[in-house]
Protein backbone atom coordinates (compact mmCIF):
# COMPACT_ATOMS: atom_id res chain seq x y z
CA UNK A 1 0.00 0.00 0.00
CA UNK A 2 1.50 2.87 -1.32
CA UNK A 3 0.33 6.53 0.46
CA UNK A 4 0.86 9.72 -1.68
CA UNK A 5 0.32 13.39 -1.74
CA UNK A 6 -2.29 12.47 -4.53
CA UNK A 7 -4.16 9.33 -2.95
CA UNK A 8 -4.74 11.09 -0.18
CA UNK A 9 -5.91 14.08 -2.11
CA UNK A 10 -8.66 11.76 -4.00
CA UNK A 11 -9.76 10.10 -0.88
CA UNK A 12 -10.07 13.60 1.07
CA UNK A 13 -12.23 14.93 -2.13
CA UNK A 14 -13.83 11.79 -2.21
CA UNK A 15 -15.15 11.36 1.10
CA UNK A 16 -15.97 15.35 1.22
CA UNK A 17 -18.08 14.85 -1.96
CA UNK A 18 -21.21 12.80 -0.43
CA UNK A 19 -21.20 14.57 2.48
CA UNK A 20 -21.77 18.61 0.58
CA UNK A 21 -23.77 16.91 -1.64
CA UNK A 22 -26.61 16.03 0.88
CA UNK A 23 -25.36 19.19 2.92
CA UNK A 24 -26.40 21.37 -0.11
CA UNK A 25 -29.57 19.58 -0.23
CA UNK A 26 -30.49 20.24 3.51
CA UNK A 27 -29.22 24.05 3.42
CA UNK A 28 -31.62 24.45 -0.02
CA UNK A 29 -34.29 23.28 2.43
CA UNK A 30 -33.22 25.60 4.81
CA UNK A 31 -33.35 28.62 2.14
CA UNK A 32 -36.28 30.39 3.69
CA UNK A 33 -34.57 31.21 7.33
CA UNK A 34 -31.22 30.06 6.79
CA UNK A 35 -28.33 29.53 9.31
CA UNK A 36 -25.10 31.06 9.71
CA UNK A 37 -22.87 29.77 7.25
CA UNK A 38 -19.75 29.85 10.01
CA UNK A 39 -21.83 27.76 12.53
CA UNK A 40 -22.91 25.41 9.88
CA UNK A 41 -19.27 24.82 8.86
CA UNK A 42 -18.50 24.66 12.84
CA UNK A 43 -20.66 21.83 12.76
CA UNK A 44 -19.25 20.52 9.90
CA UNK A 45 -15.62 20.08 11.31
CA UNK A 46 -17.07 19.24 14.64
CA UNK A 47 -18.20 16.10 13.16
CA UNK A 48 -15.07 15.30 11.45
CA UNK A 49 -13.27 15.77 14.48
CA UNK A 50 -15.47 13.11 16.20
CA UNK A 51 -14.07 10.57 14.24
CA UNK A 52 -10.57 10.10 15.76
CA UNK A 53 -12.34 10.40 18.93
CA UNK A 54 -14.50 7.12 18.09
CA UNK A 55 -11.44 5.41 16.21
CA UNK A 56 -10.04 3.92 19.42
CA UNK A 57 -13.03 3.17 21.85
CA UNK A 58 -14.34 1.75 18.63
CA UNK A 59 -11.35 -0.76 18.34
CA UNK A 60 -10.89 -1.72 22.04
CA UNK A 61 -14.71 -2.88 21.30
CA UNK A 62 -13.61 -4.93 18.56
CA UNK A 63 -10.66 -6.41 20.94
CA UNK A 64 -13.48 -7.19 23.86
CA UNK A 65 -16.24 -7.89 22.15
CA UNK A 66 -17.80 -10.77 19.77
CA UNK A 67 -18.50 -10.04 16.10
CA UNK A 68 -21.88 -9.76 16.16
CA UNK A 69 -24.51 -7.66 17.57
CA UNK A 70 -23.00 -6.61 21.04
CA UNK A 71 -20.12 -5.47 18.63
CA UNK A 72 -22.24 -3.47 16.29
CA UNK A 73 -24.53 -1.57 19.08
CA UNK A 74 -21.14 -0.77 20.71
CA UNK A 75 -19.85 0.47 17.71
CA UNK A 76 -23.02 2.25 16.90
CA UNK A 77 -23.85 3.70 20.48
CA UNK A 78 -19.81 4.80 20.29
CA UNK A 79 -20.70 7.07 16.93
CA UNK A 80 -24.18 8.30 18.04
CA UNK A 81 -22.67 9.45 21.46
CA UNK A 82 -19.53 11.08 20.40
CA UNK A 83 -21.42 12.56 17.40
CA UNK A 84 -24.24 14.34 20.08
CA UNK A 85 -21.58 15.17 22.60
CA UNK A 86 -19.75 16.90 19.66
CA UNK A 87 -22.89 18.81 18.58
CA UNK A 88 -23.67 19.32 21.87
CA UNK A 89 -20.76 21.04 22.94
CA UNK A 90 -20.03 23.17 20.04
CA UNK A 91 -23.23 23.79 18.62
CA UNK A 92 -26.52 23.26 20.51
CA UNK A 93 -26.08 26.08 22.98
CA UNK A 94 -25.74 29.06 21.16
CA UNK A 95 -28.10 31.93 20.51
CA UNK A 96 -28.43 30.96 16.64
CA UNK A 97 -30.10 27.63 17.28
CA UNK A 98 -33.38 29.41 18.34
CA UNK A 99 -36.06 27.64 16.22
CA UNK A 100 -37.29 23.79 16.26
CA UNK A 101 -36.05 23.04 12.69
CA UNK A 102 -32.34 24.21 13.44
CA UNK A 103 -31.73 21.32 15.75
CA UNK A 104 -32.19 19.08 12.75
CA UNK A 105 -30.09 20.80 10.78
CA UNK A 106 -27.26 21.09 13.12
CA UNK A 107 -27.20 17.23 14.24
CA UNK A 108 -27.52 15.91 10.40
CA UNK A 109 -24.53 18.70 9.82
CA UNK A 110 -22.33 17.14 12.53
CA UNK A 111 -23.40 13.40 10.98
CA UNK A 112 -21.89 14.47 7.20
CA UNK A 113 -18.61 16.04 9.14
CA UNK A 114 -18.62 12.77 10.65
CA UNK A 115 -19.68 11.01 7.39
CA UNK A 116 -16.80 12.84 5.08
CA UNK A 117 -13.91 11.82 7.58
CA UNK A 118 -14.83 8.22 7.57
CA UNK A 119 -15.57 8.19 3.89
CA UNK A 120 -11.97 9.36 3.81
CA UNK A 121 -10.93 6.43 5.70
CA UNK A 122 -12.73 4.00 3.48
CA UNK A 123 -11.31 5.06 0.23
CA UNK A 124 -7.85 5.34 1.12
CA UNK A 125 -7.05 1.47 0.79
CA UNK A 126 -8.60 1.13 -2.69
CA UNK A 127 -7.13 4.20 -3.38
CA UNK A 128 -3.29 3.29 -2.52
CA UNK A 129 -3.33 0.49 -4.10
CA UNK A 130 -4.64 1.43 -7.63
CA UNK A 131 -7.80 0.22 -7.88
CA UNK A 132 -9.95 3.06 -8.75
CA UNK A 133 -13.10 1.25 -9.67
CA UNK A 134 -13.25 0.00 -6.35
CA UNK A 135 -12.72 3.54 -5.08
CA UNK A 136 -15.55 4.63 -6.88
CA UNK A 137 -17.72 2.05 -5.82
CA UNK A 138 -17.06 2.50 -2.32
CA UNK A 139 -17.92 6.02 -2.98
CA UNK A 140 -21.19 5.75 -4.08
CA UNK A 141 -22.30 3.04 -2.10
CA UNK A 142 -21.44 5.30 0.79
CA UNK A 143 -23.26 8.20 -0.95
CA UNK A 144 -26.46 6.14 -0.87
CA UNK A 145 -25.73 4.00 2.20
CA UNK A 146 -23.37 4.92 5.16
CA UNK A 147 -23.48 8.51 4.80
CA UNK A 148 -27.63 8.62 4.38
CA UNK A 149 -27.48 6.17 7.48
CA UNK A 150 -25.42 9.11 9.36
CA UNK A 151 -27.94 11.86 8.54
CA UNK A 152 -31.24 10.28 9.68
CA UNK A 153 -29.62 8.40 12.76
CA UNK A 154 -28.42 12.19 13.82
CA UNK A 155 -31.74 13.67 12.85
CA UNK A 156 -33.49 10.94 15.25
CA UNK A 157 -31.85 13.30 17.90
CA UNK A 158 -32.43 16.21 16.40
CA UNK A 159 -36.22 15.91 16.55
CA UNK A 160 -36.40 14.38 19.83
CA UNK A 161 -35.23 18.19 20.65
CA UNK A 162 -37.48 19.74 18.20
CA UNK A 163 -40.34 18.49 19.13
CA UNK A 164 -39.63 18.47 22.80
CA UNK A 165 -38.72 22.53 22.63
CA UNK A 166 -41.44 23.91 24.03
CA UNK A 167 -41.99 21.36 27.12
CA UNK A 168 -39.81 21.85 30.56
CA UNK A 169 -36.02 20.43 30.63
CA UNK A 170 -37.48 16.91 32.23
CA UNK A 171 -39.65 16.34 29.42
CA UNK A 172 -36.99 17.17 26.95
CA UNK A 173 -34.57 15.15 28.41
CA UNK A 174 -36.16 12.37 28.17
CA UNK A 175 -37.43 12.77 24.45
CA UNK A 176 -33.17 13.64 23.63
CA UNK A 177 -32.86 10.18 25.24
CA UNK A 178 -35.39 8.28 23.47
CA UNK A 179 -34.09 9.46 20.41
CA UNK A 180 -30.36 8.73 21.23
CA UNK A 181 -31.93 5.15 21.72
CA UNK A 182 -33.61 5.55 18.37
CA UNK A 183 -30.27 7.07 16.50
CA UNK A 184 -28.28 3.53 18.21
CA UNK A 185 -30.55 1.16 16.61
CA UNK A 186 -31.25 2.20 13.47
CA UNK A 187 -27.11 2.24 13.36
CA UNK A 188 -26.97 -0.94 14.87
CA UNK A 189 -30.02 -2.77 12.11
CA UNK A 190 -28.19 -1.11 9.05
CA UNK A 191 -24.57 -2.28 10.35
CA UNK A 192 -25.94 -5.64 11.12
CA UNK A 193 -27.37 -5.90 7.75
CA UNK A 194 -24.99 -4.43 6.08
CA UNK A 195 -22.35 -7.22 7.19
CA UNK A 196 -23.64 -10.67 6.08
CA UNK A 197 -23.13 -11.91 3.30
CA UNK A 198 -26.38 -11.95 0.62
CA UNK A 199 -27.41 -9.19 -1.64
CA UNK A 200 -30.97 -9.67 0.04
CA UNK A 201 -29.38 -8.42 3.08
CA UNK A 202 -27.94 -5.23 1.53
CA UNK A 203 -30.59 -4.60 -0.12
CA UNK A 204 -32.87 -4.57 3.19
CA UNK A 205 -30.49 -2.30 4.95
CA UNK A 206 -30.36 0.36 2.07
CA UNK A 207 -34.20 -0.05 2.35
CA UNK A 208 -34.76 0.36 5.87
CA UNK A 209 -32.33 3.61 5.66
CA UNK A 210 -34.18 5.17 2.91
CA UNK A 211 -38.04 3.94 4.01
CA UNK A 212 -36.52 6.63 7.27
CA UNK A 213 -35.19 9.09 5.55
CA UNK A 214 -38.51 9.48 3.52
CA UNK A 215 -40.28 9.71 6.72
CA UNK A 216 -37.76 12.15 8.14
CA UNK A 217 -38.42 14.43 4.93
CA UNK A 218 -41.99 14.27 5.59
CA UNK A 219 -41.41 15.60 9.88
CA UNK A 220 -39.53 17.94 8.55
CA UNK A 221 -41.57 19.95 6.48
CA UNK A 222 -44.29 19.26 8.95
CA UNK A 223 -41.91 20.79 11.57
CA UNK A 224 -40.61 23.76 9.26
CA UNK A 225 -44.16 24.49 8.86
CA UNK A 226 -45.40 25.00 12.17
CA UNK A 227 -42.43 27.04 12.84
CA UNK A 228 -41.97 29.24 9.82
CA UNK A 229 -45.75 30.17 9.37
CA UNK A 230 -46.00 32.42 11.94
CA UNK A 231 -41.85 33.35 12.69
CA UNK A 232 -40.99 34.57 8.89
CA UNK A 233 -37.66 36.03 9.95
CA UNK A 234 -34.80 34.38 11.47
CA UNK A 235 -31.92 36.07 14.16
CA UNK A 236 -28.36 34.95 13.18
CA UNK A 237 -26.48 35.73 15.95
CA UNK A 238 -23.64 33.09 17.19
Amino acid sequence: MTLTATTLGYAFLGGLLPSFIWLYFLLKEDSRSPEPRTLIALAFVAGMAAVPLALPLEQYAKDHLAMDVPLMTSWALIEEVIKYIMAASFILWRRAVDESPDYVIYMITVALGFAAAENMLFLILPLSTGDFTASVFTGNLRFIGSTLLHVVASASIGFAFAFSAKYRPFIRTIASAAGLILAIALHTAFNALIIREGASTALAAFFLVWMVAVIFFAAFEVLKYFQYRNFPNKRTNL
